[in-house]
């Protein structure tokens, strides 16, 4: 009976060793750190899906330590990389309407963004992420604000002549008009930029802004605020279309629900960081500076001139895209 007893427990042993060596694993990228959002955000779907108990397991793999910030699309769509929290615009190359999810003083506030994330504009961009094998697991906008080292920037006359970095095409054009000079790099290499003299201006999201500590390396800071927001990114969580095609139905289920949480929690934690930003830099010493709203309005009127008009003449459908997203209210 002893020798029984041995050997159901040896091979149920057998049997969950089996078992965790045919859970699928998938590897989820991102540039950030750990307290950032958009790791929660990660981190929310890697925790239900392991609690749901479907033999899937997610492997995040954070601070640009598996890609580079903007080397992780075109992995994603070749079925290299499982999944990855991405600003869309990154992909611009590849898919120029992709520049669209950041263009200046389209999004309004958060909640215009939510419903722009369920409209037939964001249809659209989903169909051209579908034509690379990429699906949309998780939608998400964050806001963001402008910083400059040695002065304030809130209108377009207060960036003339500085180096500046700006996320997206459709902001550096738009920057370029204030003749503004425009160095390219990831949010992830503000902080050195400004500390050896490359940069003297530079915009990104609340969040980046204080996960990346650039309150370090600044005078003063140009919040998003809740009547105005200039600078809106769409930054989601990205699938590869056939790598969840061929989960399980219990393993795609379990991820669809964690990706309704993560949806959630990300609008509302949105909302909440663009006021923690600015209490982060009041406590580090910086400037705070508010755009109002006759600031706001010139930096739209410049961007309908540059950035809005080159996207409509680069992108085949490009007037068709905007049109559709100027009409989500």
């Amino acid at each position: 009976m002893t020798k029984n007893f041995l050997t159901a427990v040896a091979m149920t042993a057998l049997m969950g060793v089996a078992s965790a060596a045919s859970a699928t694993e998938l590897r989820l990228s991102h540039q950030w750190s750990n307290k950032d959002i958009r790791h929660q955000v990660a981190q929310i779907i890697a925790d239900d899906v392991a609690a749901a108990d479907v033999d899937l397991e997610i492997k995040i793999f954070g601070s640009k330590s598996l890609f580079k910030p903007r080397e992780q699309y075109r992995p994603l769509s070749r079925g290299q990389l499982d999944m990855t929290v991405l600003p869309l615009s990154y992909a611009g190359g590849q898919q120029p309407a992709f520049n669209l999810t950041l263009m200046p003083g389209l999004v309004k506030n958060h909640d215009h963004a939510a419903r722009l994330s369920n409209s037939p504009y964001m249809k659209a961009l989903e169909e051209k992420m579908a034509d690379d094998d990429v699906m949309v697991l998780v939608h998400g906008y964050l806001a963001g604000g402008f910083v400059g080292k040695d002065k304030c920037i809130t209108k377009p006359e207060d960036v003339a002549g500085l180096q500046t970095r700006a996320a997206g095409k459709a902001f550096e054009q738009m920057l370029a008009g204030a003749d503004a000079s425009i160095t390219s790099m990831a949010s992830s290499e503000i902080y050195n930029a400004m500390q050896t003299g490359i940069l003297n201006a530079a915009n990104t999201s609340s969040s980046s802004f204080v996960s990346y500590r650039i309150y370090e390396q600044v005078a003063c800071y140009t919040p998003a605020t809740e009547n105005v927001a200039l600078w809106f990114m769409y930054q989601p969580l990205l699938m590869n279309k056939s790598t969840f095609d061929g989960l399980s139905e219990d393993q795609q289920a379990a991820l669809l629900t964690a990706a309704e949480k993560a949806e959630a929690y990300y609008l509302e934690e949105a909302k909440k960081q663009d006021a923690a930003s600015v209490e982060v830099f009041e406590k580090a010493g910086v400037e705070i500076a508010e755009m109002t709203a006759e600031d706001f309005a010139a930096w739209r009127a410049l961007a309908q001139e540059t950035s809005y008009k080159s996207f409509v003449s680069d992108v085949p459908d490009g007037q068709a895209l905007l049109d559709m997203a100027l009409a989500v209210e």
